[in-house]
């Protein structure tokens, strides 16, 4: 106790804390520091922000070779060690898992801020007067945020019509997939409508909506079944059936083996035979059973015997073998059925029932359909979108793409206000920011200006990443809106073409508010937090030989 409780003032926060504790403190060595790991952070990203976004090839720790431009995924795959830096991180996961969309935005706005400080903090400005002029300048950003909807008339409109799904996915999938967008935003749009229900609001579910991804082949043949597709064929002959009833068994379709170790005494020959035969009675009873209650089509999620094969193909009953339980649970979803864990005739509630159930090849590779046709597939509730590319990280790359649109549809069904794209925005709230900043006092509004100067990351990114000449973009810009024109964007396709300014007057591209104003509010919130940190103090990490510490990455900076 003794030990513990000397204390040598000489040696400062040290000599309290225990061997091997890090501290940092001050402006220099605290708040520099985290802002200058932000801002590599959001380095790595921004050029990968916008249709012409560079895509990152990641290799994690695994040795799995990740080619993509989502920022979530970038961030994910890093596996960022620094404290601060894993601030914007965890912001970009939170937009990724409340939006979908938007993540790249988020890590490059705070970036931006917190690299607009740094030259503020330089300048002689106290971080708590940035942290104060930053607030009042997202509150304002919120303020006309609102008042930008009012720029793109009607907003979405009624979300169960598939042209103004289309409106809204399309740019989503444009920033991911530039040039495939206009095949696989009406097969995203066609998806989430198969999945609404007819009674209740516009709504979309984005577990409803599954991916199969089958190599070869091009974008253009991929196409969506309202239904379930399991990726391998079935076990039986028989290969289609139509108005089939389904019985889903979570368990094997096989003699039950004995809890305890039992012996068999078998005398002579016959006593061998009617063991085999009672083995045999009661399998194809069990089977009968299945067959007489009107299932035609057998669904097991573990192994199915060599007999109970025999005995399903003698009663005319289709069987499919599903491995994964989340499969065999997507499928209960698509048919209505219920997953039973003991062999025997399902009742009328735990079968489940679709419009037919056929194998298939596609690209050489036998999947089996579950399809669900009614009127306009509305009956299901899972739709398919199967997937075809040439390689397997387009294919993985064309997935994340369809989960942010139809994170996308999902946000538009719940607030289908939208906002001018294409930098039109950010370009709009810079100048009224600025604006803002003239008519307020003290040193909050040096902040506040700083404030403005970052949302022009936005449009200088577009111009930069088109190949367009981003100083001249931007003067274009600005002045375009300082005149009036409010829906002025980058046109990223004027790259080679003569007398162009890269500003399109009235952009088409449109955005959905909730997610811009959920993605600003994250990047906000990640850079005021960063800002508050005045000093930062870290143990010796558990354990040896797992690579760089955060107290390493802090040091080496």
């Amino acid at each position: 106790m003794a030990q513990s409780m000397s204390y040598n003032p000489s040696a400062g926060l040290s000599g309290m804390l225990k061997k091997g504790h890090t501290s940092y403190s001050g402006i220099t060595d605290a708040t520099l520091r985290n802002v200058e790991a932000c801002r590599e952070i959001s380095t790595v990203t921004r050029t990968s922000l916008g249709p012409n976004g560079m895509n990152k090839l990641v290799v994690n720790h695994l040795g799995k070779i990740i080619v993509t431009s989502d920022c979530a995924t970038i961030v994910k795959e890093l596996e960022i060690e620094h404290p601060a830096a894993k601030m914007l991180q965890l912001a970009a996961e939170a937009q990724d898992f409340e939006c979908g969309d938007g993540t790249n935005l988020v890590v490059s706005f705070a970036g931006e801020l917190l690299s607009q400080t740094e030259d503020l903090v330089r300048m002689g400005l106290h971080p708590a007067d940035v942290v104060s002029g930053y607030a009042a300048a997202g509150e304002k950003l919120m303020e006309c945020l609102e008042e930008m909807t009012q720029l793109c008339d009607g907003g979405m409109g009624d979300g169960r019509k598939k042209e103004n799904l289309e409106r809204v996915i399309r740019p989503v999938l444009a920033a991911k997939q530039l040039g495939s967008e206009d095949i696989l935003a009406p097969l995203v749009a066609e998806a989430c409508l198969g999945t609404m229900s007819s009674s209740a609001a516009a709504s979309v579910n984005a577990e409803s909506v599954r991916v199969a991804k089958i190599l070869g082949g091009s974008i253009g043949q991929s196409h969506v079944i309202h239904g379930f597709v399991a990726l391998r064929g079935l076990e039986t002959t028989l290969t289609s059936c139509e108005n089939a009833k389904i019985a889903v068994y979570a368990c094997g379709m096989e003699a039950s083996a004995t809890e305890a170790k039992g012996t068999v005494l078998m005398k002579n020959a016959d006593d061998l035979k009617n063991y085999n035969k009672s083995e045999e009675k009661k399998m194809e009873e069990i089977i009968k059973s299945i067959a007489d209650s009107g299932v035609n089509v057998v669904v097991s999620g573990g192994s199915v015997s060599e007999m109970a094969m025999h005995f399903i193909e003698r009663y005319g009953m289709l069987c499919l073998k599903i491995g994964s339980k989340w499969e065999l649970r997507r499928l209960c979803v698509a048919t209505g059925s219920t997953a039973m864990v003991r062999l025997g005739a399902p009742t009328p509630d735990e079968m489940g029932w679709c419009d037919s159930v056929k194998q298939m090849e596609v690209g050489g590779k036998p999947v089996t359909v579950f399809r669900q046709k009614g009127e306009g597939g509305k009956k299901s509730k899972l739709s398919t979108i199967v997937l075809r590319a040439s390689t397997s990280s387009v294919l993985a790359d064309l997935e994340r793409a369809i989960d942010d649109g139809v994170h996308a549809a999902r946000t538009a069904c719940k607030d289908g206000r939208l906002v001018p794209g294409a930098g039109a925005t950010e370009m709009e709230m810079s100048l009224r920011i600025a604006a803002f900043a003239d008519t307020c006092p003290g040193l909050d509004q040096y902040a506040i200006r700083a404030f403005g100067k970052a949302l022009e990351v936005v449009p200088r990114t577009l111009a930069e990443n088109a190949g367009l000449d981003q100083g001249k973009v931007l003067a274009a810009l600005g002045a375009a809106h300082a005149s009036g024109k409010k829906l002025a964007g980058v046109d990223i396709d004027a790259m080679g073409k003569a007398d162009a300014t890269g500003v399109e007057e009235e952009t088409k591209v449109v955005d959905l508010f909730a997610t811009k104003a959920t993605a600003f509010r994250l990047a906000i919130d990640a850079a005021l937090t960063v800002l508050r940190v005045d000093q930062i103090i870290m143990s010796k990490q558990a354990g040896g030989g797992r690579g760089a510490s955060a107290a390493d990455q802090m040091a080496g900076m």
